[in-house]
């Protein structure tokens, strides 16, 4: 089902062939596999949550409290470097993982989904962000589109009067 464009306009500009669509997603199965240790993820889970905490503007203890009100349980601080730091096994002490009830409020905190997403991927499965999500979203890359065509505009501007300049000369 690769480039079928499932749309009813005709007029809507063709997408690049190598990229699928949601449909297409949606409908591929995965093949089941037999490797040995595909499953073991728990690197990949601590780098995504790494990078959500740098992409989050709360400080480390504020999302601890933020995560706490949420679960209704205390977490801490230094509860959430255990369960991202790298470097546990290497210094003698035992690997902490975050547990999965505690996950959804890590990332509905952090803003960042690629936590659950990783997991969703690894299992098969994919996981979409909900509606208030997506117009978030839509809201944002709308701002980035105006923001692109305004600095475009101002370009284009100052290159007429360079033109405009250069013709006088």
């Amino acid at each position: 089902m690769k480039g079928v464009d499932v749309s009813m306009s005709k007029n809507r500009p063709s997408s690049d062939a190598t990229q699928l669509s949601i449909f297409s997603i949606l409908t591929q199965r995965m093949e089941p596999s037999t490797i040995e240790g595909q499953f073991k993820c728990v690197d990949r889970l601590r780098a995504a949550m790494r990078a959500a905490l740098k992409g989050c503007p709360l400080s480390i203890h504020q999302l601890a409290g933020e995560m706490s009100h949420l679960l209704g349980t205390t977490i801490t601080a230094d509860q959430i470097y255990s369960w991202t730091r790298e470097s546990d096994e290497l210094n003698g002490r035992n690997a902490r993982h975050i547990p999965g009830e505690y996950l959804p409020a890590f990332c509905h905190v952090t803003g960042s989904h690629e936590p659950l997403e990783l997991l969703g991927r690894t299992a098969g499965v994919f996981v979409l962000p909900g509606v208030e999500a997506l117009r978030a979203e839509i809201h944002r890359l709308e701002d980035e589109i105006r923001e692109r065509q305004d600095r475009k505009n101002k370009r284009q501007a100052f290159l007429r009067e360079l033109q405009k300049g250069g013709n006088q000369s």
